[in-house]
């Protein structure tokens, strides 16, 4: 059984950006757009020498990172929708060069599995692996 469910798995597959979010072992945040994909469970992204990016230093001494993937489905009425996915992140080695791996630990989404019009609630899961 996958991670996402189909919504959220057809969802991601149509989005663009992610934001990507890591921090130093001090605590210092760092967000970055960036393009992404789904590969299995989990959410992959690379581009051009990661090595020398501040999410890549984070990752290598503090591997949690979170991803937001969102949008608005309209603006009348504002209908805001994504999701969410708090997870371990690991920099691999793919193609030549090397890509970030985020394994989802938590996924909230809102908006994805239920489109009911108003106020979007949220859907909040932990990841049994």
């Amino acid at each position: 059984m996958s991670a996402f469910t189909p919504a959220e798995i057809e969802y991601l597959r149509n989005q663009p950006l992610m934001r990507f979010a890591s921090a130093s072992t001090s605590g210092r945040p760092d967000v970055a757009p960036v393009v992404f994909d789904l590969d299995g469970d989990d959410i992959v992204t690379s581009g051009f020498d990661i090595a020398r990016t501040v999410r890549y230093r984070n990752v290598q001494s503090n591997p949690r990172a979170t991803i937001v993937v969102d949008d608005l489905a309209a603006t009348d009425p504002w209908s805001p929708r994504g999701i969410k996915v708090i997870g371990s992140c690991v920099v691999e080695s793919h193609d030549g060069g090397e890509r970030f791996r985020i394994s989802p630990d938590v996924i909230i989404s809102w908006a994805i599995n239920d489109t009911t019009p108003g106020i979007p609630s949220m859907e909040r899961r932990v990841v049994e692996r």
